[in-house]
C-alpha cells in the first residue's frame, strides 16, 4: 500500500519510501531551481555545434551554474566528477563529459541539476547537431510529444500508469521502444526520493497523484529495441542494438487541479530545433 506524508518544517528530510507532499514554500523552491535548469539548457543552444568537446559544454554549464549561486548535484554524487551528463546518439543516459567533439548528424542530450537553496532542478532536453537525418529529428519530436503526453495526465485523481500509459502508447505507435531500466523519481530538497516514475504501464495503476507530490518525467526512447546496457565505466547505459535514443525531461508539481512544470524553458526553447 502506498504511504503519504505531509512535509512540515521540522520533518525528516531522508528517505522513507513515503511520497512526500509539499506545501506552497517548496513549489516557490522549485520553481526557482527548475528555473535555473531551464536557464542552464538554453544557454547551451549556441554552444551544441560541430567539433565542441562534451567536457568544454561540462565546464560551460559548471561556470553558468556556479556563478547564479547554484551548485550542480551531479557533481560528486556516488562518485562521479562533472557537473552534468551528456548523451549521444545510442547512449541513453548518463554519458560522461569527456575530450570526444560532437559531429554534424548527432543527437545528443544534456541532463542538468542544479541544486539552489537546497532545492534540486532537474531538467533534460535534446539538441540537434549540424544536419540531423529526418529519422533521427523525428524520434525526438516523438519523445518530445511523449513527454508531454505523460505530463497532461499528471493532475490529482490519477495514478502513475496513467502517465506511463500515455507514454508507452504514444512511442509504441512509432514503433520505438521505450527503456524499462531508468524510470523519473520523486525531487525536492533530495536528488532522488520515491516515488518512481516508470513509462510503461496500466492506467489506473501505481500511487494516486496528490496535490503536494512533486517528481520528473523522463522517458527515454528508442528506434530499436527497448533493451539497455551499462557499460564498464559504471554510469554510461547504451541501447543494446546501437539504436539511436531520446529522452527530454520535466520537474512538475501535483496541484489542485492538474499540474505545474518547474522546468519550463524562459526562451522558449522547449524542442529542436531552437531558432
Amino acid at each position: 500500500m502506498t504511504e503519504y506524508v505531509t512535509v512540515t518544517s521540522d520533518a525528516p528530510e531522508g528517505r522513507t519510501g513515503a511520497i512526500k507532499l509539499h506545501g506552497p514554500a517548496a513549489f516557490a523552491g522549485m520553481h526557482k531551481a527548475g528555473r535555473l535548469a531551464a536557464e542552464t539548457l538554453d544557454m547551451l543552444v549556441p554552444h551544441m555545434v560541430p567539433g565542441v568537446a562534451t567536457a568544454e559544454l561540462d565546464k560551460l554549464i559548471y561556470d553558468f551554474i556556479v556563478a547564479r549561486d547554484g551548485v550542480p548535484a551531479t557533481l560528486g554524487y556516488r562518485g562521479y566528477a562533472h557537473s552534468t551528463c551528456i548523451s549521444i546518439n545510442h547512449v541513453v543516459c548518463h554519458g560522461i563529459p569527456s575530450e570526444k567533439t560532437l559531429k554534424s548528424g548527432d543527437i545528443v542530450n544534456v541532463d542538468v541539476t542544479p541544486i539552489v537553496d537546497g532545492w534540486h532542478g532537474d531538467s533534460s532536453r535534446m539538441y540537434l547537431i549540424g544536419d540531423v537525418p529526418l529519422k533521427a529529428r523525428r524520434l525526438v519530436e516523438v519523445t518530445y510529444e511523449c513527454l508531454m503526453l505523460g505530463i497532461e495526465q499528471a493532475r490529482p485523481g490519477n495514478h502513475m500508469g496513467d502517465v506511463a500509459h500515455a507514454i508507452q502508447r504514444h512511442a509504441e505507435k512509432h514503433r520505438y521502444g521505450v527503456v524499462r531500466d531508468f524510470c523519473g523519481h520523486g525531487l525536492g530538497r533530495l536528488f532522488h526520493d520515491a516515488p518512481e516514475v516508470v513509462h510503461v504501464g496500466k492506467p489506473g495503476t501505481g500511487p494516486e497523484l496528490k496535490p503536494g507530490m512533486i517528481f520528473t518525467i523522463e522517458p527515454m526512447i528508442n528506434i530499436g529495441r527497448p533493451d539497455v546496457k551499462l557499460l564498464d565505466d559504471g554510469w554510461t547505459a547504451v541501447t543494446r542494438d546501437r539504436s539511436l535514443s531520446a529522452q527530454f525531461e520535466h520537474s512538475i508539481g501535483i496541484t489542485e487541479d492538474g499540474c505545474e512544470i518547474f522546468t519550463t524553458s524562459p526562451a522558449g526553447y522547449h524542442q529542436p530545433p531552437y531558432a
